[in-house]
């Protein structure tokens, strides 16, 4: 079924059933709710798993983050497949692999060819939003992005790509650039609460909402926030070598400042969905797009296969949906499932086009079909992981236990997180785990097979693509 057919029948069947009606789903999901949930989705930039309180973190303050994985489903082994912005909302919106869809590298414009979550979404009888930061559009990070090149999203605050947090545009209806007052995330915000204020009673509605921080710059967020947090107090991961401690501690404290500001407002989105009477029919999602080195291993920033860089927070809360008892899930969720298991949480049928997996039975407890692993990937080093900065090619699997990584020439990287959590310990090539080893390159391959990924060398995908990159191995951009 082409994409345009796949609309077309979507919302033939939604006029025809009604909102009230539910899809049958991929992967047999029993007991689909008998009204339609509204989602709220919200998603930070550049975010680790491991920067929260209820995580462990004995810095940072999330109160409202803690108190949401308090009453809901804790995916903690949710991984970004492929960490940088670009590629992990291409797979957001398609949920699509990146060698797929052409979105491997940032600032490249995500095609039409897939039915996208949106356009799902819609297809139910769904109204869709979109605020804050896309970085899919490829037309320049400050120029306007018209309806067709939106992927089916009918509310739009947006714009392509900015961390002028204090200075921030953005886009409506209309080729107008408007300005979000001070500190984006607030203002944000504050259009989202509005936007579920008003489609609070008018039925279902997918609303997702985009934060740029805490990606840097780490010492923009408000005042009030950065003086929460003394570098010289906190304490660093046993991971971060000696002569990155000092870089480290200064860019953890605006990185933290960022995150409690942010904190403040995912516990505003939930008061608003509890005053309007629907936080228990709304699909409540908190994660990221990827994770942030700052300073573990040596490193910074995203692209790298560590745990700091691949892994993301993933909360959902869905009392009528999943519950209300709070629990960890070992589930690994990778970022082209989110799309299907959304859809599957609403009783939505799932696009041919996606590649990704509805975990919705896994998560109500009907399913214990799971996957061994995630798959990791480099498609193309760029950025600030230029090849000679150590960026390379690499395919990998993050399991529950181990993560293993393979680059264009060989094994590179084995760990068993279970046993050295901060990774500091390379056990590719040991010979008391060379059956750990052959096991996870078995699976490595037959993963790569799965999703029909030839791992190729990285300029063979920007040729494949008619992509144009510079020394750096970045697609020039206009600001």
């Amino acid at each position: 079924m082409k994409r345009r057919e796949f609309l077309r029948s979507a919302a033939a069947g939604a006029a025809a059933l009604g909102l009230e009606s539910c899809a049958h789903v991929r992967h047999g999901v029993k007991g689909p709710p008998a009204r339609r949930p509204n989602v709220v989705y919200v998603f930070a930039d550049q975010w680790r798993a491991q920067a929260t309180g209820f995580a462990g973190d004995p810095n940072v303050r999330t109160q409202n983050l803690d108190r949401l994985a308090g009453e809901a489903l804790n995916l903690h082994n949710a991984v970004s497949g492929w960490p940088v912005c670009s590629p992990y909302r291409g797979s957001l919106i398609t949920g699509q692999y990146p060698h797929t869809n052409g979105v491997f590298l940032n600032d490249v414009c995500l095609g039409n060819d897939s039915v996208s979550i949106a356009e799902a979404f819609g297809g139910a009888g769904y109204q869709t939003a979109y605020i804050g930061k896309w970085h899919l559009d490829g037309h320049g990070r400050s120029n306007y992005i018209p309806p067709e090149r939106r992927h089916g999203f009918d509310f739009w605050r947006v714009l392509e790509c900015t961390h002028d947090y204090n200075n921030s545009l953005y886009y409506g209806d209309a080729d107008v650039k408007l300005k979000w007052d001070g500190y984006d995330v607030f203002a944000q915000t504050r259009e989202a609460q509005q936007y579920i204020r008003k489609h609070a009673a008018a039925g279902p509605f997918a609303l997702f909402l985009s934060w740029g921080p805490p990606h840097n710059p780490y010492e923009t967020a408000p005042e009030e926030f950065r003086a929460m947090y003394d570098p010289a107090k906190l304490a660093l991961r046993p991971n971060v070598p000696k002569q990155a401690e000092e870089s480290s501690r200064k860019d953890l404290a605006g990185y933290y400042a960022h995150c409690t500001a942010l904190d403040q407002c995912v516990g505003e989105l939930r008061k608003t969905l509890e005053e309007t009477g629907i936080v228990n029919d709304t699909v409540f999602v908190f994660t990221s797009d990827h994770g942030d080195m700052l300073g573990s291993q040596g490193e910074i920033r995203k692209q790298r296969p560590w745990d700091e860089s691949i892994r993301v927070p993933f909360l959902i809360h869905y009392p009528e949906g999943l519950g209300t008892q709070a629990r960890s899930d070992e589930l690994i969720i990778n970022s082209p499932d989110i799309m299907p298991t959304l859809l599957g949480l609403c009783g939505i049928d799932v696009p041919h086009t996606v590649e990704g997996t509805d975990f919705s039975a896994v998560l109500r407890g009907t399913s214990t079909k799971r996957p061994e692993g995630a798959l990791l990937a480099c498609y193309h080093p760029f950025g600030e992981w230029t090849r000679p900065k150590g960026g390379r090619e690499y395919r990998g699997v993050r399991t529950e236990r181990y993560t293993y990584v393979r680059a264009l020439d060989g094994p590179w990287l084995l760990y068993d997180n279970e046993t050295d959590p901060y990774q500091l310990r390379n056990r590719c090539g040991d010979a008391d785990v060379a059956s750990v080893q052959k096991h996870l390159e078995a699976l490595l391959s037959r993963t790569l097979r799965d999703v029909n990924d030839a791992f190729l060398p990285g300029d063979a995908y920007v040729r494949r693509w008619n992509y144009t990159t510079d020394k750096n191995g970045t697609v020039p951009y206009a600001p």
